[in-house]
């Protein structure tokens, strides 16, 4: 059986659609390995990232190795897939033309043929994950139509694109019969769902029917849009006990100048209302969210009006990124990149020293609570557990010590949170396995 090994640079938008990939080869008869530094598989796909400098340059490098390999006679076959190559494959050739062939990020079809994987339609809804078992990402699109001014995202994936409702509640059977008991709900943009298909947007319907599936316990809500929230989400997240109180909104920036600038389609108190929609809703909501800073034209002021907005809305969970121009899109093809590299670093330490106050903060006031838990694995002396308010990966943990009893991974406990750190929980079990 030849051995093929599958490469995952990237998102978890990338995740899945390497897993379906890697279900059509195993179909075929391959032995899949994924990101595997073993040297007998002779066949190497990389699915590749294109959206920021430092996840190009690691595709590259990836590529780059996988290229030497190649060349000392270690493997025999290369196919690069994704996001980068839907962006440059014609450099790509050119530049490393020892890849037998690049396919884009909407080109399955050719890397299914290529490699004489199964084009079977009843394979459409399956995977081989590349998660822990008792979690993984369900993509409910492809794409996205908002155009921000900074984002390459709809010139790489192409406009929004929706799953029909029926294979997705079919997915999410294979994967809970698979062991799944955590989805994680994503797209470019999760709360645009269902109105290329159906006129109306659907994500409540479908957060709904998937509450429905024997085996899943938690729903977790990724990439929500700020722009036209749909209320129904919210009715839906209060009320489905299933619905992880924890929403992932990248707001980006505060200021209605950046807002407007960066194509936000929407103002600073449009974002303030939704917050407190939310939050009256649904009182203990994790807010996840993502912010740029030095994007062309962000004056102090600005700066200082999203510090503000941090320290006042006092997030849960939070990100930053420094903007960096990506050809293509409309700030690096109309904006002058007027905020100098040291300042915008600075600014990304700014927000981020403030938001380690609020997170331990806000990490103490959880000391003594009962809360339930899934166990991810064992590091060490300690179990690694998530409560409903932390995504895998991305968030924080809840570190349990191995010594007090043995714990399953994939089950679910009740734990007592018991220390707190700036970014990690300690807690003691207090009941068996779920």
């Amino acid at each position: 059986m030849k051995k093929i090994n599958v490469i995952t640079l990237g998102c978890s938008k990338n995740t899945v659609d390497s897993e379906h990939l890697m279900a059509r080869l195993a179909a075929a008869g391959y032995e899949v390995l994924f990101d595997s530094d073993r040297t007998d598989a002779k066949v190497v796909v990389i699915n590749t990232c294109g959206f920021i400098g430092d996840a190009k340059q690691e595709s590259i490098d990836m590529i780059l190795r996988a290229a030497a390999a190649k060349q000392a006679g270690k493997i025999e076959r290369l196919f690069v897939i994704g996001c980068l190559s839907e962006r440059y494959a014609d450099e790509l050739r050119t530049e490393i033309p020892e890849v037998d062939e690049y396919f884009g990020a909407r080109s399955w079809d050719g890397i299914i043929r290529a490699l004489g994987a199964s084009e079977d339609p009843a394979l459409a809804t399956d995977r081989r994950l590349t998660t822990p078992k008792h979690y993984a990402y369900l993509k409910i699109s492809e794409g996205c139509n908002w155009k921000c001014g900074y984002c390459a995202i709809p010139l790489i994936r192409g406009p929004h694109v929706s799953v029909p409702m029926e294979v997705l509640e079919e997915e999410a059977h294979k994967l809970a019969a698979q062991g799944v008991r955590e989805l994680m709900v994503i797209a470019q943009d999760t709360t645009y769902y269902g109105l290329d298909l159906y006129g109306r947007r659907c994500l409540a319907e479908l957060l709904h029917r998937l509450c429905r599936i024997d085996g899943i316990e938690w729903i977790r809500l990724h990439y929500a849009y700020p722009t036209g929230f749909p209320d129904e989400v919210i009715e839906a997240m209060a009320s489905e006990p299933k619905i992880c109180k924890y929403l992932d909104i990248p707001f980006q920036h505060i200021s209605d100048a950046q807002l407007a600038a960066m194509h936000r389609r929407h103002t600073k108190a449009e974002a303030l209302a939704l917050i407190g929609k939310l939050r009256r809703a649904i009182p203990d909501l994790a807010l996840r969210t993502t912010l740029l800073v030095g994007y062309p034209g962000e004056t102090e002021s600005d700066f200082a009006e999203l510090l503000d907005f941090v320290r006042d809305v006092r997030f849960d969970r939070l990100g930053v990124f420094a903007y960096s121009e990506e050809e293509g899109t409309y700030s690096a093809e109309k904006l002058h990149d007027n905020v100098p590299e040291e300042v915008k670093q600075q600014r990304v330490e700014r927000v981020m020293a403030l938001q380690n106050e609020i997170s331990l903060d806000n990490n103490r006031r959880r000391v003594g609570r009962t809360e339930r838990i899934i166990v991810d694995s064992r590091q060490g002396d300690y179990y690694i557990g998530r409560s409903q308010y932390d995504s895998p990966e991305v968030d924080q943990e809840i570190l349990i010590p191995a010594a007090s009893r043995r714990l399953l991974r994939g089950r679910f406990y009740d734990v007592r949170i018991t220390a707190a750190a700036d970014y990690d929980l300690y807690a003691e079990v207090l009941d068996k396995a779920k």
